[in-house]
């Protein structure tokens, strides 16, 4: 499948981001999240990469074999190369090919103090380029920091590893999540006077926790803007409320953005099929 090809002018993209469970959870857990989102007419489901980065873990690869072959899911397998080495890589992409998924998302990947970083890749972009050549088969996807990525010297710099990104072979691109549209709506025009041509869907994150949502914007570096902040406050003790106040934030985030002529959505669901349903639910007749 040719991601690009689902991107059609006026007709915005749904897709779901799932996570594989941990090693103590029980597997079958994740068909119960397959089937909750299958129901509601995912573009396609990305899954995250397993085990804190271990290149030895292969449960990424196998969900996205599962979705395709038993739920006939179009998936996108994540794919880091910050503990990956060359041979690492070759390997993953022979499970690719025997488990018949020709679509990734490349990630630097977030380092991992436990595990050492190797020194084969240090940018996405080194990780695309390397795969276009190995597998040329492969369609690439990569991240997008709407608010510029945390490592990024300035905005401009940040714009350009991206158009190097599409340059190495990226044909579509998924945002990290936020809260406040303006900075999506910025962030395209940028890419625009920058040359780029592919989609990009927005990343929306539905909030289930305080704690969690600032634990998160800390390590990505998103904001939270006074609007979401006031509702963090007024209902953190109160999680029920909370929910259904974030629930109704994100709605309208995803109105707003599919009225401003937005490429696609993707949602990070949490493994969380009925909060997803229930966002779905809301917009599904302006898709």
């Amino acid at each position: 499948m040719e991601m690009k090809k689902l991107f059609v002018k006026g007709h915005p993209t749904f897709s779901y981001e799932i996570f594989p469970p941990k090693k103590t959870s029980n597997f079958d857990d994740i068909h119960t999240t397959i089937k909750g989102l299958k129901e509601l007419e995912p573009s396609f489901i990305s899954c995250t990469y397993g085990a804190g980065g271990n290149p030895a873990d292969t449960s990424t690869i196998d969900i996205c074999r599962i979705m395709k072959e038993q739920y006939d899911i179009p998936p996108i397998a994540h794919i880091t190369c910050v503990n990956n080495t060359r041979a690492d890589i070759d390997r993953i992409i022979e499970l690719l090919k025997d488990a018949d998924v020709d679509n990734v998302l490349a990630l630097r990947g977030d380092k991992n103090d436990k595990v050492p970083p190797k020194d084969d890749f240090h940018y996405a972009s080194e990780l695309i380029a390397y795969m276009k050549e190995k597998a040329p088969w492969i369609h690439i996807s990569a991240a997008c920091y709407p608010e510029t990525h945390p490592d990024s010297e300035n905005a401009v710099s940040d714009i350009l590893h991206l158009k190097e990104k599409e340059d190495c072979g990226a044909e579509h691109f998924i945002s990290q999540l936020f809260f406040d549209n303006e900075d999506f709506y910025s962030f395209r025009e940028k890419v625009l006077i920058a040359g780029m041509k592919s989609p990009i869907e927005a990343g929306i994150m539905p909030v289930t926790s305080k704690t969690g949502i600032l634990r998160m914007v800390s390590i990505c570096g998103a904001s939270v803007p006074k609007k979401l902040a006031r509702i963090l406050n007024r209902y953190e003790s109160d999680p029920v409320a909370l929910q259904d106040a974030c629930i109704n934030y994100a709605i309208d985030q995803i109105n707003d953005l599919i009225a401003n002529d937005v490429d696609g959505i993707h949602l990070y669901s949490m493994n969380k099929p009925d909060i997803s349903a229930r966002i779905y639910g809301a917009v599904k007749n302006l898709l």
